[in-house]
């Protein structure tokens, strides 16, 4: 389903200067703007594979709707035009490796090279801090949303912001399912998705899995792999950003 205008404002396309040729820069990923100055998305969309497939990682882009328009408008209004901004500092986690087959680790902050100023269209969104952890783990089945433009490593989907509910599917049925590809999913790390035909391949790899609760959105995972995409009941694994809060913590400074 086509996201609203000015829905999920803290989503970032991010921008990579190609590696050979020249002419503009390509996006793939995505990421979450968690406050006026940093950006938190996926290990994986800053280091490895995706440096020798796609390119260096420079900057981003916020407020970002329909790919291919200079300034986005729905039947009603027209949002401010995109924003590019470059990046300061890549910090992927240090224990993330991209020879993993499960992709532990796999999240990453990204300091911008100035302070945001925020909009209808630019907005953080809230992280799970301890004070908003349940005294009890969601259930099964839960909805949480995952939203993007389908900028995958494999495919590039959509020109405009998509967004999907996905189910939370249980972490030991997960496990089981993984262990028969030989990835062990480990409990830093969320399962979500895997309705046929509907998952976070909707999605951007480092893009957000967000649920609404105490009314606001919160950023519970990060997009990380999935199999098959969607195909028979695969649920898509994401990073679980409650399990990194101290180390978010750590990185983050003025």
């Amino acid at each position: 389903t086509d996201a609203d205008l000015n829905e999920f404002p803290w989503m970032v396309l991010l921008e990579y200067k190609r590696l050979v040729g020249s002419g503009g820069l390509k996006t793939s990923c995505a990421g979450s703007l968690i406050n006026s100055r940093y950006v938190l998305t996926a290990a994986h969309c800053v280091k490895g594979e995706i440096e020798t497939k796609i390119g260096t990682l420079i900057s981003v882009r916020l407020g970002e709707f329909d790919i291919t328009k200079e300034v986005d408008c729905n039947q009603y209004s027209c949002a401010t035009p995109a924003l590019r901004v470059g990046i300061e500092e890549i910090i992927p986690h240090e224990q993330y490796s991209n020879s993993a087959a499960n992709h532990e680790h796999d999240i990453a902050l990204l300091r911008l090279d100035r302070e945001i100023r925020f909009s209808d269209s630019i907005r953080p969104i809230c992280l799970p801090s301890v004070v908003m952890q349940e005294r009890s783990a969601p259930a099964t089945g839960t909805l949480y949303t995952v939203a993007g433009w389908g900028r995958t490593l494999r495919s590039a989907k959509s020109a405009v912001k998509q967004k999907l509910e996905v189910p939370l599917v249980d972490l030991g049925q997960c496990q089981r399912m993984y262990r028969s590809r030989n990835v062990n999913v480990v409990e830093s790390q969320i399962c979500a998705g895997g309705v046929y035909a509907e998952d976070s391949c909707e999605g951007d790899s480092g893009g957000p899995l967000m649920r609404f609760r105490n009314d606001a959105w919160v950023l519970e995972g990060i997009v990380s792999f999935g199999y098959k995409c969607g195909l028979g009941g695969w649920p898509a694994v994401h990073t679980r950003v409650a399990n990194y809060d101290a180390w978010i913590r750590g990185k983050l400074r003025n």
